[in-house]
C-alpha cells in the first residue's frame, strides 16, 4: 500500500492547497487527523483562517477567467489524465479511505470505482455545454442563449464518501469552465480535498483553478458561504446545516445559487408478492455497507405483513453472519463509526427503541467504535426512531398492511432522497415507485444507486437542485441572452 508522503511527492500533507501551493493554515489551530478504527494519528494539520480562506476565493477568481477560455478539448484532456493517475493510484487512494475514515476494503473500492466513474464522464462534459438559437419576433435581429459557467464554485463535502461527494462536484465544475474552493469534513481532510488536489495537480491542472482550505466550522464555516466571490456553494451533509446556508446564501451581501443534498430517511419496501431472498440480500446491502452511514441507506425497512415473518427470520440470520471490526480486513462488513459522536447517537437511538418496546432481534455492545449489526421489528413508523436518519448499522423493520398502507408508511417522513421497491411484477413496481415522494427510486435493488450520468438529488427536506450529467452542466452554468440586429431598426422617438 502506498505510503502517506508518496500523495504529495514525498511530502507529508501539512493543511492547505491553495494557488497551486501545498501550505500550512494560519490558524492558531490544529486537526490530528485520527483514524476511527485505532485512533492512531494519520495527519496533523494546521487549519486554515479567514485570511486564508479569502486567499483561495481570489486565487479561484483569477484563474477562472483565463480558465473559462480554454478549449473544451483541453479540459476533456485533463480528466483523461486524472482519470489515468486515479487508475495507477487506486491502492493509495482506497488505503487512504480506509484510514481515515473507517471505511471498509469494500466500501473504500466501492468508493474508488465511483471516482474513477466521475472523472471518465468529465472527460465528455466540455463538449456538452450547449447554447440555443431563438425565434424572434423583431425583424433583422438574432437571438442566441449561451451558456457560461458560473465563475467560482464553493463545495462544503461531507466525511461519509468524501473523495466521491467532493469531486461529483468539482469535476463538473472545472469540467464546464469554473474554479473551486473546496472545504472538506474536518472528519476527512485528505480524502475530502488533499488528496484529490494532489490528483489535479499530477494532472497538470493550473494553480488557482482548485484550493482546498481544510478549517474548524467555528472560524471559516460561515465565512465560506457569506464571502462574496463564489456564486454557488454546493453543500452534501445535514438538513439542519442545508438550512443555515440557505439561508446565508439568501441574506448575505451577494445573492448565491446553491445546491444541497441533505438528509435521508429511505423507504425500503417489500410488497407482497416479492422474492424474498433477493429482498433479504438488498435490504442487508442497503443498511450495513459503510456501517449504515450513507444518506441513502435503507433507513426504514418496510415488509407486507404476508411475508413479513419469513423475511425477518432470513434477515436476523443474514445480518448475524457479517463480520464487524478492522476495516482493513477484507472479511470485514461492519467498519467502526466515523467518531463518538456518531456512536453516541446511534447508542441513543438504540436506548430509544428499547424504551419504545420494540423487539430486538440482534445487537451487542460496541467496541471501541465499532457497532454490531442492531436489528428491531415491530417498530412505528411515527417513532423517532423510524423517522430519524440512522448513520448507524442499525436497521428498523416496519410491517404494513397491504401495498396502500406500505406507501402510506414510505411517505411519512419529511424526507425524499432515495427509495425502493420489490416486487416480481414489474408493472406495479412503476407504479409504486412513481407515487413515492423522493428524488430516486429503484425497482427490485436497493436504495442506494448513483451514476455519473444519471440525476441525482431529493425532494423535501432532502434538498435542493440535482448532480450528474446535463443535469449538474445546467446547475453550473447560467444562461445569457445574447441578440444580434443586423438590420438597422425603427425607433418610435
Amino acid at each position: 500500500m502506498t505510503s502517506v508522503q508518496d500523495s504529495i511527492a514525498g511530502r507529508p500533507f501539512i493543511g492547505q492547497y491553495i494557488d497551486g501551493e501545498w501550505c500550512a493554515g494560519s490558524s492558531v489551530a490544529r486537526i490530528p487527523d485520527l483514524n476511527p478504527y485505532d485512533g492512531s494519528i494519520v495527519a496533523d494539520l494546521a487549519l486554515a483562517s479567514l485570511d486564508d480562506l479569502d486567499r483561495a476565493y481570489q486565487a479561484a477568481a483569477k484563474a477562472q477567467k483565463s480558465w473559462a477560455k480554454t478549449l473544451p478539448s483541453q479540459r476533456s484532456e485533463l480528466f483523461s489524465r486524472s482519470l489515468s493517475i486515479v487508475e495507477r493510484r487506486r491502492d493509495e487512494i482506497v488505503g487512504w479511505l480506509v484510514r481515515e475514515t473507517g471505511s471498509t476494503i469494500l466500501k473504500a473500492t466501492v468508493e474508488w470505482s465511483a471516482l474513477r466513474s466521475g472523472m471518465l464522464e468529465a472527460v465528455a462534459l466540455p463538449s456538452r455545454v450547449e447554447g440555443k438559437i431563438m425565434p424572434i419576433d423583431v425583424q433583422g435581429k438574432q437571438s442566441f442563449v449561451f451558456r457560461e459557467p458560473l465563475g467560482v464554485i464553493g463545495v462544503i463535502s461531507p466525511w461519509n464518501f468524501p473523495m466521491h461527494l467532493s469531486n461529483r462536484a468539482v469535476a463538473p465544475a472545472l469540467a464546464v469552465g469554473n474554479a473551486v474552493v473546496v472545504k472538506p469534513s474536518e472528519e476527512s481532510p485528505i480524502t475530502g480535498g488533499l488528496l484529490l488536489a494532489s490528483i489535479y495537480e499530477e494532472a497538470g491542472l493550473p494553480p488557482g483553478l482548485l484550493n482546498v482550505v481544510v478549517g474548524d466550522v467555528a472560524e471559516i464555516g460561515d465565512a465560506f458561504t457569506l464571502h462574496d466571490i463564489p456564486r454557488l456553494i454546493s453543500f452534501t451533509g445535514s438538513t439542519r446545516v442545508g438550512r443555515r446556508i440557505a439561508e446565508m446564501a439568501a441574506t448575505g451581501r451577494r445573492l448565491k445559487h446553491i445546491g444541497l443534498e441533505l438528509g435521508g430517511n429511505a423507504p425500503f419496501v417489500v410488497l407482497d408478492d416479492a422474492d424474498i431472498d433477493l429482498a433479504v440480500r438488498g435490504a442487508i446491502f442497503a443498511r450495513f455497507l459503510h456501517s449504515g452511514q450513507i444518506c441513502m441507506s435503507a433507513n426504514r425497512i418496510i415488509v407486507d405483513n404476508a411475508i413479513a415473518d419469513e423475511f425477518i427470520d432470513r434477515f436476523v440470520t443474514h445480518a448475524r453472519s457479517l463480520g464487524h471490526g478492522n476495516p482493513a480486513d477484507p472479511k470485514t462488513v461492519i467498519g467502526p463509526l466515523i467518531n463518538a459522536r456518531q456512536r453516541a447517537a446511534a447508542e441513543r437511538n438504540i436506548a430509544a427503541a428499547r424504551e419504545a418496546g420494540f423487539h430486538e432481534l440482534l445487537g451487542g455492545a460496541a467496541e471501541g467504535l465499532v457497532l454490531p449489526a442492531h436489528v428491531f421489528t415491530g417498530v412505528a413508523n411515527d417513532h423517532v426512531f423510524a423517522q430519524a436518519e440512522q448513520f448507524a448499522p442499525v436497521a428498523a423493520i416496519i410491517r404494513a398492511d397491504g401495498e396502500e398502507h406500505a406507501l402510506e408508511l414510505a411517505n411519512a417522513t419529511e424526507f425524499g432522497l432515495a427509495s425502493c421497491v420489490f416486487t416480481r411484477d414489474t408493472g406495479r413496481g412503476v407504479r409504486f415507485a412513481r407515487q413515492i415522494e423522493a428524488g430516486m427510486s429503484h425497482i427490485n435493488d436497493t436504495s442506494i444507486g448513483d451514476s455519473p450520468f444519471n440525476m441525482f438529488g431529493g425532494e423535501k427536506n432532502s434538498g435542493i437542485g440535482r448532480f450528474n450529467g446535463d443535469w449538474i452542466v445546467s446547475e453550473l452554468t447560467r444562461d445569457h441572452w445574447v441578440t444580434i440586429q443586423d438590420e438597422p431598426r425603427h425607433y418610435p422617438f
